[in-house]
């Protein structure tokens, strides 16, 4: 049995902020399963990696002898959760709802332990609420509590229209902790000012408020946004092995310390030792493919993920890239790094960023062997790799 010290230890690695930590240390030391709650909205039918992040804390306080409360937001979906969102987000018919909601669970378990985690439908409550109930549940805030929000903020400065519905959605979500009684709920960064409205709606209702734990936000492929299925910058949990290997391996070598911290069961010492390695001359390819290795094996097997290299490997040298390939270094001009069309010009790959855009609509480019078509990816500052436009242009690229 972990004591208080020993638990706040593995449950604070790689979190952004727990509040309040103190009150979360006095929950430890009553020596019960704490009920802590994740809504998932179901907006997409596949988990991805972005995801696990904080599926991968839950697990932790499963290991340390609480239980999950594994929320599948059926309800809010239909709201549509306006974080992030510059303009309003369109809200999902019931049955696309439910067709999302149905892999949630399964693809869940690959992390979580079942016999410690209860899924819950929001609908199960929420659409009992009624009229009465929603103008009750809305007596709880102000339109000016509900504008310090940072994204309503900028919409209504940029003159861009926020709906009524938008500002029910924190309620909502603060009503699951109530429903739940919730004493932990974990979510991303982007998420605080939903979770502390729960603390706040469970405060009014005479309940001991929830503690609130926000975990970072993993980059998605692009190496800029978050990782999204809308964004198309995912690598899903139920892709294949060879896909995830390709996706990984195509992660800019800076890019693939956060996946080391976010994703990896490697403890801190260890990585700060693959670290070391490439600073004395190690190439980030490699360490790189032990990454992709350790992933695939979690969501598939071992046997898949040395299949997934074999493959990998053989299609790099079928692309038959020569050993004298010129080396090009070129300076982004912001942290957002540079998008690959305009790299591809600057490189001397291709004539125009128009012929780049026409190059990847074709299928035409690849990144050290793997193929690349997302015209707006962008290729941040410490990233190198060997690109290839049609079957004889090559160059290997550092962007600085």
């Amino acid at each position: 049995m972990a004591t208080t010290e020993e638990a706040l230890a593995e449950i604070r690695r790689g979190c952004d902020e727990i509040l309040l930590e103190s009150e979360l240390a006095e929950k430890l030391k009553e020596n019960r399963p704490l009920r802590i709650k994740l809504g998932m909205d179901p907006t997409a039918p596949d988990i991805h990696l972005g995801h696990t992040v904080i599926l991968n804390k839950l697990r932790t306080f499963q290991e340390l002898g609480h239980e999950v409360y594994l929320l599948i937001g059926d309800f809010t979906a239909q709201v549509g959760d306006p974080t992030g969102k510059n303009a309003t987000r369109p809200p999902l018919s019931p049955e696309k709802i439910k067709e999302n909601a149905a892999t949630y669970a399964e693809q869940a378990f690959r992390i979580l332990d079942p016999d410690r985690t209860h899924i819950v439908y929001n609908s199960e409550w929420l659409g009992e609420l009624g009229a009465a109930g929603m103008i009750k549940l809305a007596a709880h805030q102000t339109v000016a509590r509900m504008m310090e929000r940072d994204d309503f903020k900028k919409r209504y400065a940029a003159g861009q229209s926020i709906a009524i519905h938008e500002f029910l959605y924190p309620l909502l979500q603060a009503y699951d902790s109530v429903h739940l009684k919730a004493d932990v709920e974990l979510g991303g960064s982007d998420q605080k000012f939903n979770l502390l409205m729960g603390r706040e709606l469970q405060r009014d209702m005479g309940m001991r408020p929830q503690c609130t734990l926000t975990m970072p936000l993993l980059v998605g492929l692009d190496g800029v946004k978050k990782m999204s299925k809308s964004a198309g910058n995912y690598i899903g949990v139920h892709d294949s092995p060879d896909d995830m290997f390709g996706k990984i391996m195509s992660v800019s070598d800076d890019l693939m310390w956060n996946y080391f911290d976010l994703l990896s069961s490697r403890t801190t010492a260890e990585i700060a030792s693959l670290k070391t390695q490439v600073r004395e001359g190690a190439n980030p390819r490699d360490i790189k493919a032990e990454l992709a290795r350790e992933i695939i094996t979690r969501y598939h097997t071992a046997a898949d993920a040395a299949r997934a290299e074999e493959n990998f490997v053989n299609r790099f040298a079928r692309n038959a890239i020569p050993e004298d390939v010129p080396e090009v270094t070129l300076a982004a001009q912001d942290g957002e790094g540079i998008l690959v069309s305009v790299l591809l010009k600057e490189a001397g790959l291709v004539s125009s960023t128009s012929d780049g855009l026409r190059m990847l609509r074709q299928n035409a480019v690849r990144l050290d062997g793997n193929t690349v078509t997302e015209e707006k990816m962008r290729v941040l500052p410490g990233s190198s790799g060997v690109w290839q436009v049609g079957k004889r242009r090559f160059a290997r690229i550092t962007v600085r």
